[in-house]
């Protein structure tokens, strides 16, 4: 975005954001798509689904880029929703599959600043039921349609440990733009973490939403269930 604006110094300034407020924080209700149902975790609701879920990866590859975890035991998995999920900063959400209704992910905002409307989406952990699926990807849809479309933040973020392939490519695929990588941001269970910055803005969304629209509309999909359009492309031509 181009911006010439300049005091009366000469000096270039950012441009004006008229009648601004401060954002809502995002709100403890459910969320429904066609494929999945998010809300609020809890240890009632979730912890034995969870548990279940993720120890159906049996190599615990969903865990390595993830301060936590795995969990030895469902009472491990609760104590962990207990201790680390029930705040408003991160507010975790659980991911339902439609169909069973039983949880096979989750998913929190975090780092929650409503006085400039910036938001973060992670610690997000997909178990192999939920992995390369309709609903995965309708659940990051969801998250950003509240964001944007209900409560008004201007910039969602996404970050992760840069040797995270998978998270990175599936920033791109989301339609977030890279933005730089933070040296030693971090260390977690014993080691460093350089972190990839990503985000999408306010501006970006309308175009961003017809495009995921398009993508999770069944017609977009064959009697065998290919996609006919793959998202990245149909984002590529939403912003051409």
């Amino acid at each position: 975005m181009m911006n010439d604006r300049k005091n009366e110094l000469g000096q270039p300034i950012g441009f004006t954001v008229p009648d601004w407020k401060p954002c809502s924080s995002p709100p403890r209700a459910p969320m429904q798509g066609r494929y999945v149902r998010l809300e609020p975790i809890s240890v009632e609701g979730h912890a034995q689904d969870l548990f279940e879920a993720f120890a159906a990866d049996r190599e615990d590859r969903i865990w390595t880029y993830l301060p936590y975890g795995p969990f030895a035991s469902v009472d491990d998995c609760r104590n962990w929703i207990e201790q680390s999920c029930l705040g408003d900063d991160p507010l975790f959400h659980a991911i339902l599959d439609g169909d069973t209704g039983r949880a096979v992910g989750v998913a929190s905002y975090l780092r929650i600043e409503r006085g400039v409307g910036v938001i973060e989406v992670g610690h997000i952990n997909y178990s192999p039921a939920l992995q390369k699926t309709r609903g995965a990807t309708e659940a990051m849809y969801l998250m950003m349609r509240r964001v944007f479309g209900e409560l008004g933040y201007r910039r969602y973020e996404w970050k992760c440990d840069a040797l995270n392939a998978g998270s990175c490519a599936a920033a791109g695929r989301l339609g977030f733009t890279y933005e730089g990588q933070f040296r030693q941001a971090t260390m977690y269970k014993g080691r460093n973490r350089d972190t990839n910055w990503y985000s999408i803005l306010d501006t970006e969304w309308p175009a961003l939403q017809r495009a995921y629209e398009a993508w999770l509309d069944p017609s977009n999909f064959d009697e065998t269930g290919v996609q006919k359009h793959g998202l990245a492309s149909l984002i590529k031509a939403g912003r051409a």
